[in-house]
C-alpha cells in the first residue's frame, strides 16, 4: 500500500514538471534533450509502478501476462532510465570537449539500443516466497550487471572531474547516491520497492538545475537590449549632431570675439566682449561634459596613452585658473615638487581635464579667501605616482552630501548656490575617468570651511622621449604669411568669414569655398595652395570624402587639416587615421590655430 501511494504522489509532481517542462520553449542543447527524455522515461516508468501496485492490490495473478508484462517494462525503464543518467553527466562532465563528447554519446546511445532489446528478449519470471513476490530471470541479472556498470563509470567520470564537482548540476547524482543507499536499506529491512519512486524524484530535482531559463523572457530581454541599444545610438547620433550644431555658431562668437580683443575698443566695450568670451566657455564645457558622461556610459570612452611634458600641462593649468579667477579677490598659490619627471606617458588630454575639473571646481565655489594647487609624485621602478591635491576657503561640503558628489547632474546645496553655473557633471566624469586610468580620488572637507581634493594616479616615467613632445603652452607671435596661399572649405558662410577673419593677423592670402565638389574642382584646374581647412560635415561630398578624392589627383600633396565641429572625444585619431595632417576644432582656438600654422608654414 506505501508503494503505491509513493508512486501516485511520484506521478502527480511528475506530471507537474512534465507540463511546465514542454509547455515552455527551451534552449535546444543537448543537456535538455536528454533531460526531456529523462520526464518521459519517468512519466512512463511511474504510470507502470502504479498500475503494478495495483495490480497486486487487487491481487491480480503475478504469473499473468499483463503482470509480466508490466514488470518487464519497469525493469527496461531502470535500465534506461540509469543510462540516461550517465548521459547526463557525461554532457555536464565534458560540454568543453564537443568532439570527445559526440563520440561518447553515440557510443552510449548504441549501448541503450542493444541492453533495451535484450531486457525485452531475455525471460522473466516472478518469484513467490514468504507471502510476496519479485521478479527474477536473467533480464534482471542483466540489469544488476548494467547498474554495476554504470555506477562504476560514473565514480570513474566523477574522479576525473572531481575539480567541477561543485557545479550545481552534479546535485541531483549525489543525492541519488544517497537515497539509492536509503532504499536498499528499506526494501531489505520492509520489502518495499521505491527504486522507481527514487528514479522519478531525481528526475524532478534535475529540473531545478538544467539550463533551462524562461526564453520568453530572455526574448524579451534580447528586444528591450535591442531597444535600449538602438536608443543608446540614437542619443550618441543626436549628441554628436547636438554637438555640431551648437559649435557652429559658438565658432562665430568666439571667434570674432577673439578678433575684438585686438582692436581698439572702448574699454566697457572690452569688458563685454571678454564677458562673451566667457559665457561662450562656460556653454563649450556644459556641451563637452554632456559628450564626454555619455560617451562613458556607452563605455566608448578610450584612454589615448601618448608620451607628453607634464609640466607644460602644469603651466597651462595655472594660467586658465588664473584667466577663471577673474576678479574673484582670491589668493593662488600652487606648488610642484621639483622631483617630477618632465616628461611622462599617460593619456595627456585625461589627465588635464581631471585638474582642470577640481580647479574650476574649487574657483566657483569659493568666494574669498585662498585656493591651494600643489602636486607631489613618489617615483619607484620606473612609475611616477602623482599626488595631486586643489584645496580651497570655499562653501565645504555637508558630511552626508560627500556620497553624491561623483553622481552624475548631481548638485548639492542648489538653493543657496543656484547662481552657480555647471551641470554637475564635472566630478562624475573625473571620478569616471579615473576608474578608466586606474586612479583614486579622496575628499576631505568641513562645511562652511572649505574642501580639499586628493588624486592619485600613476604614470609611466619617459627618460628618453621617442617623439617631439609638443608643449601644450604655445606662446603667440607676430609671424609674416604674406607669402603663403591658404584655402578654407567650409558650407557654412559664416564659418568662413571667421577663419578669415582669424587668418587675416598673419596677412596670408585667403581663399574659401562652400562645398568639396568646389574645392576638387579647384585642385584638378591647377589652382595650388600652401594649407587646406577643410570642415567635414557638408551636403554631397563630406570633408573626409572630398580629401579621399584629393588624394586620388596625381601630385596632390598639400597639408590638409580637419576643421570640424564634429569634437567628440577621439575624433581628432579619427581624423588623423583617414589621412588628414592635424585637426583642429570648432569653436576655432587662436594658440590652436597659430600652433597649425607656425607646423605646416613656418618649421617647413
Amino acid at each position: 500500500m506505501i508503494s503505491v501511494t509513493v508512486s501516485i504522489l511520484s506521478f502527480i509532481y511528475t506530471f507537474l514538471i512534465f507540463i511546465v517542462f514542454f509547455s515552455k520553449k527551451r534552449l535546444e542543447n543537448k543537456e535538455n534533450k536528454i533531460y526531456s527524455y529523462m520526464l518521459i522515461a519517468s512519466m512512463i516508468g511511474i504510470s507502470l509502478d502504479g498500475i503494478s501496485g495495483i495490480l497486486y492490490l487487487l491481487n491480480i495473478n503475478v504469473d499473468s501476462f499483463l503482470y509480466l508484462f508490466l514488470t518487464k517494462f519497469i525493469i527496461l525503464f531502470y535500465v534506461v532510465w540509469d543510462l540516461l543518467m550517465l548521459s547526463y553527466i557525461i554532457i555536464i562532465s565534458y560540454q568543453n570537449k564537443s568532439q570527445k563528447l559526440n563520440s561518447i554519446l553515440k557510443i552510449n546511445k548504441i549501448l541503450t539500443i542493444i541492453l533495451s532489446t535484450l531486457i525485452l528478449i531475455l525471460p522473466i519470471k516472478i518469484m513467490k516466497e514468504n507471502g510476496s513476490a519479485y521478479p527474477n530471470g536473467i533480464s534482471i541479472i542483466l540489469m544488476y550487471i548494467i547498474t554495476v556498470i554504470l555506477v562504476i563509470a560514473v565514480v570513474g567520470i566523477l574522479i576525473k572531474n572531481f575539480r567541477n564537482l561543485k557545479n550545481k548540476k552534479y546535485l541531483p547524482l549525489f543525492i541519488y547516491l544517497l537515497f539509492g543507499i536509503l532504499m536498499l536499506i528499506i526494501q531489505n529491512v520492509t520489502g518495499i520497492i521505491l527504486i522507481t519512486s527514487v528514479d522519478v524524484f531525481i528526475t524532478f530535482l534535475m529540473y531545478f538545475t538544467i539550463e533551462n531559463p524562461d526564453l520568453k523572457m530572455i526574448e524579451q530581454l534580447n528586444i528591450a537590449r535591442d531597444q535600449a541599444e538602438k536608443a543608446n545610438h540614437a542619443k550618441s547620433d543626436f549628441l554628436s549632431s547636438m554637438s555640431h550644431e551648437i559649435r557652429t555658431p559658438l565658432n562665430a562668437i568666439v571667434g570674432f570675439s577673439q578678433a575684438l580683443t585686438e582692436e581698439d575698443l572702448p574699454p566697457q566695450a572690452k569688458d563685454e566682449v571678454k564677458d562673451i568670451m566667457m559665457a561662450s566657455e562656460t556653454l563649450l564645457e556644459i556641451v563637452n561634459g554632456i559628450l564626454d558622461i555619455s560617451k562613458i556610459e556607452a563605455n566608448k570612452l578610450e584612454i589615448v596613452n601618448t608620451e607628453y611634458n607634464f609640466n607644460s600641462i602644469l603651466e597651462e593649468l595655472v594660467s586658465l585658473t588664473k584667466a577663471r579667477l577673474g576678479e574673484k579677490p582670491l589668493e593662488f598659490k600652487y606648488r610642484f615638487d621639483p622631483s617630477i619627471p618632465p616628461y611622462l606617458y599617460g593619456d595627456k588630454v585625461r589627465i588635464k581635464q581631471i585638474i582642470l575639473n577640481l580647479l574650476t571646481n574649487a574657483v566657483k565655489y569659493t568666494k574669498e579667501g585662498w585656493i591651494s594647487f600643489e602636486v607631489n609624485a613618489i617615483q619607484k621602478d620606473g612609475i611616477c605616482r602623482l599626488i595631486i591635491s586643489v584645496e580651497d576657503s570655499g562653501i565645504g561640503i555637508k558630511p552626508e552630501s560627500i556620497d553624491k558628489l561623483f553622481t552624475k547632474f548631481e548638485r548639492l546645496d542648489i538653493e543657496k548656490n543656484n547662481t552657480i553655473e555647471g551641470t554637475g557633471l564635472g566630478l562624475a566624469i573625473t571620478k569616471k575617468l579615473l576608474d578608466l586610468m586606474g586612479g583614486q580620488v579622496v575628499v576631505q572637507s568641513v562645511y562652511g570651511q572649505g574642501s580639499k581634493f586628493t588624486v592619485a594616479i600613476d604614470q609611466r616615467i619617459v627618460t628618453n622621449p621617442t617623439t617631439v613632445v609638443e608643449s601644450t603652452q604655445v606662446a603667440i607671435e607676430n609671424i609674416d604669411l604674406s607669402t603663403k596661399k591658404i584655402l578654407v572649405v567650409d558650407d557654412n558662410k559664416i564659418n568662413l568669414k571667421v577663419a578669415a577673419r582669424l587668418l587675416s593677423d598673419y596677412h596670408c592670402q585667403i581663399e574659401t569655398l562652400e562645398s568639396g565638389i568646389e574645392c576638387i574642382d579647384q585642385i584638378k584646374a591647377g589652382n595650388t595652395y600652401d594649407l587646406i581647412l577643410m570642415d567635414d560635415m557638408m551636403p554631397k561630398l563630406s570633408g573626409v570624402e572630398t580629401f579621399h578624392q584629393l588624394q586620388q589627383i596625381p601630385g596632390f600633396s598639400i597639408p590638409t587639416i580637419a576643421l570640424t565641429a564634429n569634437a567628440i572625444s577621439g575624433m581628432k585619431e579619427k581624423y588623423l587615421q583617414e589621412g588628414f595632417h592635424d585637426y583642429l576644432a570648432k569653436p576655432i582656438d587662436k594658440k590652436d590655430l597659430y600652433r597649425v600654422l607656425v607646423k605646416f608654414l613656418v618649421q617647413k
